[in-house]
């Protein structure tokens, strides 16, 4: 099997390899950087992302060295979004650096068996039939190297995307804020604070590092405000707060935009990007590493089924079917985000103040925006039935599996470590086996309102639900499990997304 060579050794990349090497794919990760960045762009690992790693069974050391927080922000207002009551095992955010996420992320890729290169510069592409060549600068000068597909994950300057032609339309920068990693004497007791001189927010950092976020009317729309410098930010956040919060030792200081753009195309030809390379904006939330993350969870699979030949007709095309709507809420929900956190204006102070009483008073609101900002709502549109194009999906159908409890004390995440589909069965009666996927016979440990009428389901290796029947008649059920993971001439497991419930009168 041909290699795939991933350009890009972020989290994303790094994933993304190790997604390829769970199915035994041949992969190379060029990264332009000799050493790993010391700063931390990124700092929060929301709960969705925290399943997709326990779906692997690596979530533990995250879970070890990250801070856990029970809340979220939207907006960075005062009133925060409680994620103690989300269905996951994971309902908090954890801060924890990029720097650091990116060791342990390396530590699996490389446990899987993929190759990293450091210090390999991609220059150019060139596409063709059935191989995409690539010009590669490195430390033995440049080369050419042969891949069967070329995943772009280098970023928002990304060379991958535009040697391949991709656009990535969007608006420039209109408004700047700022950032500092410092140590705080005297951190303040609230996250947020707000007020005519400026927004800000202070996250904990391990090791006793504080990152101070904000921004302020001074500076917001000023093209070119220059490099921060520490006396800036000391001052800017005393303006804000009324103290400096005995604040120390920086270890980074950086400003930032709103750009905000996405690429046309997710894939072209061979050439299929992921992360910051397929989307870029205002980093509320710090939800960027968290979207890539699950671009390559839906991306992994897919293209490892296209290359061992086991693919239906058009599976990788459902990557940017699937995951391009997911980075047009992204923009919206960030764009959203900013107008809320830089407006000055009366009518601005206002609509903070509304939003903010919303999320505290309306608990249906406040859900619904942390299951959002969580990436715990994330749903797929069903694949069409061909069998019955006019028997609606099951409810389910598309929307991300909870961590479900099983009988002997197993559970779903589980039974996803080895990557691959999982048929349950949850009538606890029958026994058998599924060709190219986990079977498990067993009733639900529990309660969940959502499941309680589900007989069987089948579950995608990135954990959203392929398929899933009420049918309570055994024979009938069977003959819909047989035509849910019939196997086309290829070899893999089709959904076939039907509610017999839903169709019965």
């Amino acid at each position: 099997m041909e290699r795939i060579v991933i350009v890009g050794g972020g989290p994303v990349g790094l994933w993304l390899a190790a997604e390829l090497r769970l199915h035994s794919v041949p992969v190379a990760v060029l990264e332009a950087r000799e050493h790993p960045d010391p700063h931390s762009k990124a700092l929060t690992v929301h709960p969705r992302t925290l399943e997709i790693f326990a779906c692997r069974g690596v979530v533990e050391p995250f879970l070890a060295e990250g801070v856990h927080i029970p809340s979220g922000h939207f907006a960075a207002l005062r009133e925060r979004l409680d994620f103690r009551g989300l269905d996951t095992p994971f309902p908090f955010t954890l801060s924890l650096p990029q720097a650091r996420t990116e060791e342990l992320l390396e530590e699996h890729a490389l446990g899987a068996g993929a190759e990293i290169l450091r210090g390999h510069c991609v220059t150019g592409l060139e596409q063709g039939a059935d191989a995409v060549e690539l010009t590669v600068e490195g430390p033995g000068g440049e080369q050419r190297l042969r891949a069967a597909y070329v995943i772009g994950c280098d970023g928002t300057r990304s060379i991958v995307r535009r040697a391949a032609g991709i656009d990535f339309p969007g608006t420039p920068a209109s408004l700047r804020a700022w950032l500092g990693d410092v140590v705080l004497d005297a951190p303040p007791p609230e996250p947020s604070f707000s007020g005519p001189h400026g927004h800000l927010m202070v996250f904990p950092l391990p090791g006793g590092v504080s990152r101070v976020v904000g921004n302020d009317p001074e500076t917001l729309r000023v093209p070119h405000p220059g490099e921060l410098t520490f006396e800036e930010l000391r001052a800017n956040v005393a303006r804000i707060a009324g103290t400096d919060f005995g604040m120390r030792d920086p270890s980074w200081l950086s400003r930032f935009g709103n750009t905000t753009r996405q690429a046309a195309e997710y894939r072209k030809g061979r050439v299929l990007l992921a992360g910051d390379a397929a989307h870029m904006h205002f980093p509320a939330g710090g939800p960027g590493l968290n979207v890539g993350i699950q671009d390559a969870a839906n991306l992994g699979w897919k293209l490892a089924a296209t290359l061992h030949g086991t693919a239906p007709e058009g599976l990788l095309d459902t990557y940017h079917a699937e995951r391009h709507p997911v980075g047009e809420e992204l923009l919206l929900t960030t764009r959203a985000q900013a107008a809320l956190m830089t407006t000055y204006s009366d009518e601005g102070r206002a609509l903070r103040t509304l939003v903010g009483h919303l999320i505290a008073t309306v608990p249906e609101f406040a859900r619904t925006l942390a299951e959002r900002v969580s990436g715990l709502s994330v749903a797929y549109p069903p694949a069409p039935d061909t069998s019955a194009p006019d028997a609606p999906a099951h409810p389910l159908t598309g929307r991300r599996a909870p961590d479900l409890r099983l009988g002997g004390g197993t559970s779903l995440f589980g039974l996803l470590r080895h990557g691959r589909h999982v048929l349950l069965d949850l009538t606890g009666k029958r026994s058998g086996r599924c060709p190219d996927a986990v079977f498990l016979s067993a009733r639900l440990d529990g309660s969940r309102d959502a499941w309680s009428r589900v007989r069987a389901a089948l579950i995608r290796p990135d954990g959203h639900v392929a398929w899933a029947s009420d049918e309570a008649d055994a024979e009938a059920r069977g003959r819909e499990v047989a035509a849910a993971t019939v196997r086309d001439r290829r070899g893999v497991p089709v959904a076939r997304s039907r509610s017999t419930a839903a169709a019965r009168p």
